[in-house]
């Protein structure tokens, strides 16, 4: 069953920060099997919070996507972004409907 790691952020007080975190760790995503998806672009927020950037990955398995998160690889890239960047950050399974 595929897994989406989805990111909404709240605030991003360093454009520089963020876009460094980006460069550094889409590769990283990647060689997890991940798979970007949504990265930003145009939105209309129609209820509830409006969040100024929300990213989504899909990788193949919950694990995957976790040993990502946790590598060392992949936190060594957040802590370029993290003291300057408030955000929501869930690992979610998606549904099989067939």
């Amino acid at each position: 069953m595929k897994v989406y790691w989805i990111a909404l952020y709240k605030k991003i007080g360093s454009q520089e920060n963020i876009k460094n975190y980006g460069t550094k760790v889409t590769e990283i995503l990647k060689n997890y099997g991940g798979k970007p998806l949504v990265r930003g672009g145009k939105f209309q927020t129609l209820e509830g919070e409006d969040y100024p950037r929300t990213v989504i990955w899909e990788f193949p398995s919950y694990e995957q996507a976790i040993k990502c998160h946790d590598s060392k690889e992949y936190q060594a890239g957040w802590a370029l972004a993290k003291d300057t960047t408030e955000r929501n950050l869930q690992i979610i399974e998606g549904v099989n409907i067939e």
